[in-house]
């Protein structure tokens, strides 16, 4: 836990870069949120209101200051099937549910899961919402459906976004593309797609109210897959969007308030009759590069982003969508990380293939959690064959052939216990057998099976068998589990 005084400086260390930051991020947010909106099969008030709410809430309650949070393709993609099967309210009710799995998690402290996530994983995951981030852009990309001056719109926005602060860095140029790009095609009177294009913006402001659904198991049996879905996923790409900002910020945050945090921050949205959301990286990352780095900018971004819609909804609806494009195109670029692209042959090649499998898996499911899984599960299986190649058996025998030492060395699991069985010479049986592991941990189930094989196999040979060296852990594991010493053993351990 922070102190206040850390709390209150979170807010008040950098008020003017996280105002206009917030401005910023606030205009990035409106065709995002009406985007997974559309997704989600909802109207796009829901996706604006549950942008507002989170991000408002986030910034109060959440363990990551500047971490923008809002409604997100990863949580809409989750909810399309229960939208179209159950209508709007039952969304609601699993937009709760699954804030309130959020909150238990928190509490539970599982955002320290986020420790087995290795750096190649971690890789991956911004590269592959690197070009997911560039792929959104290009519908509106499209020559089919937009004039080839949204090209040059596009052109000249970047332009502005990586020579303007070569001028000055006092005002975000992602706001001045937005700006400038926005007065040239109102006064040339261009017809180019705009924000507007996208779904009427709200006018009043949110109101609160209970899903109207019926309060019975049934209701509970529909809405708790979707609702643990969301939990996931949303947490998921929330503590790695967490990792990245820490990192670009060098600064740390907390995880397991951050997954209170989202969590609070949905279940009071399915109460306004907002969707459910997440962190967002590539909002994140405009905060950040347009000088956000305390909670005000997040909750700035929010409020804002009520103000633009239900104020000034007329304004917002004639920006240009080549502005936001443009200012899209920035995040992909700075989001990917072409360093990696020059590392794969300096690498290890396992490290290199985590890489691209993550990348690969999330653009191709356009599931963050699936990719990640895959990832984490790859980065397990290489660690556990690395560490498997360190583990050796020496022997050694005295001159009379009476005794035979056996040293194991490394680490004794299941991926290393063909090997342990192999290092023995059962049918040599002399008279005693030492097992010494004062250089060896035993960690888990199949281990334990593999010495109670090898003990009771050489005193099926007549051999005296002794363990020695077993620190404090392996022999707790052994004691609680191994039946080498209790009757019956042989024919239990061939039983199985």
């Amino acid at each position: 836990m922070i102190s206040l005084t850390q709390y209150r400086r979170q807010w008040t260390g950098n008020i003017r870069g996280d105002l206009l930051s917030g401005l910023v991020v606030a205009l990035a947010l409106i065709p995002e949120a009406i985007a997974f909106s559309i997704i989600a099969g909802v109207d796009p008030k829901v996706g604006l209101y549950a942008s507002f709410s989170i991000a408002v809430i986030t910034a109060i309650t959440g363990g990551r200051p500047g971490m923008i949070s809002a409604a997100t393709a990863a949580t809409a993609v989750l909810m399309v099937t229960l939208v179209r099967d159950h209508g709007l309210e039952y969304l609601l009710a699993a937009t709760v549910m699954a804030g309130l799995l959020q909150i238990v998690a928190g509490f539970l402290r599982l955002g320290y899961v986020m420790r087995f996530v290795s750096r190649s994983v971690m890789t991956g995951f911004v590269n592959a919402l690197a070009i997911l981030i560039f792929m959104a852009q290009l519908p509106e990309l499209d020559p089919s459906k937009v004039p080839m001056l949204t090209y040059a719109l596009v052109a000249g926005g970047l332009a502005i976004i990586y020579l303007f602060p070569r001028i000055t860095t006092a005002i975000p140029s992602p706001l001045v593309t937005i700006i400038v790009l926005t007065l040239l095609t109102v006064a040339m009177g261009w017809e180019v797609r705009t924000v507007g294009d996208m779904g009427q913006l709200p006018d009043t402001l949110p109101i609160f109210l209970i899903p109207d659904i019926p309060l019975t198991f049934e209701t509970l049996r529909i809405i708790m897959p979707y609702s643990i879905a969301v939990a996931v996923v949303g947490l998921l790409e929330s503590l790695m969007t967490q990792q990245i900002v820490d990192d670009l910020t060098d600064t740390s945050s907390d995880r397991n308030q951050e997954c209170v945090g989202q969590g609070l921050a949905n279940t009071a949205t399915g109460f306004i009759g907002g969707m459910a959301g997440c962190a967002m990286i590539g909002q994140s990352i405009i905060n950040v590069k347009s000088g956000g780095r305390g909670r005000l900018s997040t909750f700035v971004a929010g409020i804002f982003l009520l103000i633009l819609c239900v104020v000034l909804g007329d304004i917002v609806a004639i920006i240009p969508m080549a502005a936001l494009v443009a200012i899209m195109i920035m995040v992909s670029i700075g989001t990917f990380s072409w360093s990696s692209v020059k590392s794969l042959r300096e690498h290890p090649r396992s490290s290199s293939i985590v890489m691209l499998a993550t990348v690969f898996f999330v653009v191709y499911t356009h599931n963050l959690a699936i990719g990640v899984l895959v990832g984490v599960l790859l980065s397990g299986i290489f660690f556990a064959w690395k560490i498997a190649q360190l583990f050796r058996v020496r022997t050694e025998i005295t001159a009379d052939g009476i005794h035979r030492t056996y040293h194991v060395e490394g680490q004794l699991f299941f991926a290393s216990v063909e090997d342990f069985m192999k290092a023995f010479d059962f049918k040599e049986a002399p008279e005693k057998v030492t097992i010494d592991v004062s250089r060896a941990h035993i960690w888990d189930i199949s281990s334990v099976a593999a010495v109670d094989m090898a003990v009771l196999k050489f005193r099926r040979e007549g051999a005296d068998v002794e363990i020695i060296g077993m620190n404090e852990a392996s022999e707790t594991i052994v004691d609680r589990l191994a039946i080498h010493d209790k009757p019956g053993a042989m024919d239990r351990l061939l039983g199985h």
